[in-house]
């Protein structure tokens, strides 16, 4: 079983703004410029999950309610 990328959405982000600050500094490693823009990378797709589930239960509730007042 693998590990989740992130524990939320909220920590996700967190996580990606530190890894843009660190590679925003000049002095960013270069041995660690790709572990880091991978991470970057895997939290990126965790948000974008997160975000289409979240619209896709929201459409779901909305549509929900559409069906009460019909």
């Amino acid at each position: 079983m693998t590990e989740p990328v992130a524990t939320g959405y909220a920590a996700a982000l967190a996580e990606l703004e530190t890894i843009l600050g660190e590679l925003e500094r000049a002095d960013v490693d270069v041995d660690v410029l790709a572990a880091r823009v991978k991470r970057a990378a895997d939290l990126i797709g965790f948000c974008r999950d997160r975000i289409g589930s979240a619209r896709l239960h929201i459409e779901q509730v909305v549509a929900d309610l559409d069906d009460d007042t019909a």
